[in-house]
């Protein structure tokens, strides 16, 4: 790809952004690109993708997948050559997630006395804690604090930590992140740091890793990944979780909902309960 990075914009309805979301996901040269789904404008029904592809071929895909969904009109901006990321993340506010305040150093002077605070700087890392399904995961994890403690916790895909964090600071004796990429274990280690946080992160490729099984079983398991993982993913989170436990699953559009409650439910997983913020699903369920 040329030195300029780009950015890739489609707006549309609704129906037309969640199928282009959902091609995306299931597309195997866009698999791991980064991208959002948001609603921009209510009245309208606008909805807006931003895609942020690191290669040509994962550029010309994205384009070839939205073009096939009419509905949407598709721009490219190219992004200026200073740190666009730290840019990015300069306007973003603050989130409020029940108890918890997700904030970066630039909104260090905002956050309230009254709630959780995490500061979280992303870095090369993905999930500042702004997205859709991080979201989720925060308020269903606040939900489950208001009746009961997790005393070991595991983050499946952590990012920047944000979640392993969360439950360190709310009492988590362990709380335990793995990622496969090697850089995001980094930042997130720096995260817990910056937060003062009893949580540790590993470059682990599965859930049956030593460094993730000598903590186990644990009493909540996050995994805030991307559909067909969470699917395959399934038994290792069973065989992770204490019977009883909880996981929260996010990642999913909510059009890939009942494919990943199916593979669970026939693992004997039980929905306690489910939540949508955008086009996103977040689900929480028992072990058995």
């Amino acid at each position: 790809m040329s030195d300029d990075a780009i950015q890739i914009i489609a707006r549309g309805p609704r129906a037309a952004a969640e199928a282009a979301a959902a091609a995306l996901e299931a597309t195997p040269e866009t698999e791991a690109l980064t991208f959002s789904i948001l609603e921009e404008d209510e009245d309208r029904d606008v909805w807006r993708i931003d895609a942020f592809p690191t290669l040509d071929e994962e550029a010309e895909a994205v384009r070839a997948v939205l073009a096939g969904h009419p509905g949407l009109r598709v721009t490219t901006e190219v992004l200026a050559d200073a740190d666009w990321l730290a840019l990015a993340l300069s306007g973003l506010p603050p989130v409020r997630a029940g108890r918890f305040f997700v904030y970066g150093a630039h909104d260090r002077g905002l956050a309230p006395a009254s709630t959780v605070n995490l500061r979280i700087e992303a870095g090369a890392a993905f999930g500042t804690g702004h997205h859709g399904t991080t979201v989720g995961c925060l308020l269903a994890f606040d939900e489950l604090l208001k009746r009961r403690r997790f005393p070991r916790v595991l983050d499946v895909g952590c990012g920047t930590g944000v979640l392993a964090i969360a439950a360190a600071r709310t009492g988590s004796a362990v709380a335990v992140g793995t990622d496969i990429d090697r850089v995001s274990v980094r930042i997130a280690n720096e995260n817990a740091r910056l937060n003062t946080a009893d949580a540790r992160f590993v470059h682990a490729f599965g859930l049956d890793d030593p460094h993730v099984r000598v903590d186990g079983p644990y009493d909540l398991v996050f995994a805030n990944i991307l559909a067909p993982p969470l699917v395959a993913l399934s038994q290792d989170i069973k065989r992770a979780l204490r019977p009883g436990g909880l996981t929260i699953l996010s990642g999913l559009l909510r059009t890939q909902e009942r494919r990943v409650l199916a593979a669970y439910t026939s693992k004997g997983f039980r929905l306690v309960r489910r939540l949508h913020r955008d086009a996103w699903a977040t689900l929480v369920l028992r072990r058995p």
